[in-house]
């Protein structure tokens, strides 16, 4: 990146921590990984938990490849001002919707959750009457 970067603040960054709106800080740069959630061979899950903090750690941990370390720089959207970093974070949850592991769209879990009890009472039902007719 030029020396113009963009300085980001850690409050500005820390507000982009869902899977359709993702920000990471690494290595005081600033990265957009929301195009990258779905092809993240560690998953989105991830990415997300490392969202409100300093990622670096987390990066390093891994022991990424050169590869991917060169695949950062389409993400990069500039650099934090490490003035605006809290030294003690306290821990404030995602507003994001529960883990959905196969990406099954919510309208076909509603559905489920409704369904789901209403067949397995009707199972009973069937068998409560089956056995008392035999």
């Amino acid at each position: 990146m030029a020396s113009d970067e963009k300085v980001h603040t850690f409050e500005e960054v820390s507000k982009h921590n869902l899977t359709k709106d993702c920000w990471l800080i690494i290595e005081g740069k600033v990265y957009d990984v929301t195009s990258f959630m779905d092809d993240h061979p560690g998953g989105d899950e991830v990415l997300l938990s490392a969202t409100g903090k300093d990622a670096t750690n987390d990066f390093e941990d891994v022991g990424h490849s050169k590869a991917a370390r060169d695949m950062m720089a389409k993400y990069c959207i500039g650099k934090i001002d490490v003035s605006t970093i809290p030294l003690k974070r306290t821990y404030v949850p995602a507003k994001q919707a529960p883990y959905n592991p196969d990406k099954t769209p919510e309208f076909v879990i509603k559905i489920l959750q409704f369904l789901v009890p209403l067949l397995i009472l009707a199972l009973a039902v069937a068998v409560r009457y089956y056995t008392k007719s035999s």
